[in-house]
């Protein structure tokens, strides 16, 4: 099981909540797992959908868009309204094909370049800043 969630990560989950967004997670881990975590964690009331890697169907996994678009499909709204935020290059890949939106978090050193030459829309190294953001929008 992973450890503690990724520091401002629930603040950021809180904050999109406290403004009217819904949240989903999208994830190459199983559904089951993320859920877990979550209620583990105390963050599964900020999440309404959680797609996680299709069961022997695994060209469905990210970087396909196949998991953002069902995603959104599920929660009733167009992937093209939708922000991902990844912290991998198949999650910045998976949301540019699908047309959404992505902000690539940094969480290693490397990752600020490597999502910049991918395109993300914004990079980050903090998701405290996603929340606030969120808040100050």
């Amino acid at each position: 099981m992973a450890g503690q969630p990724t520091p401002g990560a629930a603040e950021a989950l809180q904050a999109a909540r406290a403004v009217g967004r819904g949240g989903a997670v999208v994830s190459n881990n199983s559904a089951e797992c993320v859920r877990v975590f979550l209620e583990l964690h105390g963050l599964d009331e900020y999440v309404t959908k959680i797609v996680g890697r299709p069961s022997e169907q695994l060209h469905l996994m990210k970087p396909n868009p196949f998991p953002l678009i069902t995603a959104a499909e599920l929660m009733h709204i167009d992937v093209t309204s939708c922000t991902l935020i990844g912290d991998s290059l198949t999650d910045i890949q998976a949301a540019h094909a699908a047309g959404a939106t992505v902000i690539g978090y940094a969480n290693k050193p490397y990752k600020a370049d490597l999502f910049t030459e991918a395109q993300a829309d914004v990079v980050t190294e903090d998701m405290h800043a996603i929340a606030d953001a969120l808040t100050t929008a």
